[in-house]
Order: C-alpha cells, then sequence, then structure tokens
C-alpha cells in the first residue's frame, strides 16, 4: 500500500499544504480575511470566525492540497533557478500570458462551482489584503502561483458560505 494512500498520509498532506502556506507567509486568517471582503455585503452577521471555518474546510480536501503543494513547489523552483527557460522567466515574471497558475486555481474553485469561478475572477481582480502583498513583492521571491492559489481559496470558501446560507433560506 502506498503511504499516500493510508489515513497518515492523507493527514500528512494536509499538513504539508498548511504548513507550506505559513512557510510562504500566508495564514488561514489571511485567506478568511478575503472570504470577509468577498460576502459581508451578502451575508448578514457574517463573522470571521464563520469565514476561517469555511477556509479550513476547503483546506482539508484533498483536490486543495494537491494544488497548494503542486503550485507553491513551483513558484519556489522557479525562485532557485531550477526550471528550463522559457518556464523560468514566465514563472519568475508572472508572464500576463502565462495562465497555467489561474487553471490550477480553478481546480480549487471547481470544487464549489460555478460561483467559485466568479468569486475567484472578483478577488483576483480587486486583490485586498494578503493577495496585495503577493502581487507586490520584489524581493526575489516568486508568488505566481500562490497568489492565484489563495484567492482560489477564499474564493472556493466564500462560495460555501453562499451555498450553506442559501440551503438555509430554501
Amino acid at each position: 500500500m502506498h503511504p499516500e494512500r493510508t489515513e497518515s498520509g492523507c493527514d500528512e498532506i494536509a499538513r504539508s499544504a498548511r504548513i507550506w502556506l505559513i512557510r510562504r507567509g500566508v495564514t488561514a486568517e489571511d485567506i478568511a480575511e478575503l472570504v470577509y471582503v468577498l460576502q459581508k455585503d451578502y451575508i448578514p452577521g457574517l463573522t470571521r470566525d464563520e469565514c476561517l471555518e469555511n477556509v479550513e474546510h476547503a483546506l482539508s480536501k484533498r483536490d486543495v492540497q494537491n494544488a497548494v503543494l503542486t503550485g507553491i513547489q513551483l513558484d519556489e523552483l522557479a525562485e532557485q533557478g531550477k526550471l528550463t527557460q522559457p518556464l523560468l522567466a514566465m514563472i519568475r515574471e508572472d508572464d500576463r500570458l502565462y495562465g497555467c497558475d489561474e487553471a490550477l486555481a480553478t481546480a480549487i474553485v471547481g470544487v464549489y462551482g460555478t460561483i467559485g469561478l466568479t468569486n475567484y475572477g472578483y478577488i483576483d481582480r480587486l486583490k485586498p489584503g494578503i493577495l496585495r502583498k503577493l502581487d507586490d513583492r520584489r524581493d526575489g521571491e516568486t508568488h505566481t502561483f500562490l497568489d492565484d492559489i489563495v484567492g482560489a481559496l477564499a474564493a472556493a470558501a466564500a462560495s460555501r458560505i453562499a451555498h450553506r446560507r442559501a440551503a438555509v433560506r430554501v
């Protein structure tokens, strides 16, 4: 049996995804703040704790964990110069015509339906909070994938809230 298929292997992947986000300067609370920005005008009484709970739920999904690990690894390999050209330059410079980072992000939001995609497009364009910091970094770090992953996590969590609140109103 492969270790990644065992219960402890799944726990290890989830733990790694969370640790890698923190190591790259992103906390679940940072993402929850983005969720709050997305939903505060639509969900009366929304709390940051509810946002955080939904971020944690999104982070518990294996597809999400896979995207986090893959994207962060590609960013780090680009920082270290361990990719070949022209891919290295496209990722380091976050080339506008390189859309694989957004494609990976859509794998995250796809878990929560089309509202996830709408939320992602909005937050990616607005770039509040931690997204602005990730997008503006010019200290040698590469966040080509990370900023989209973080935006997608926020969009997914916001979509989960919207789905759950809509179900309560029905």
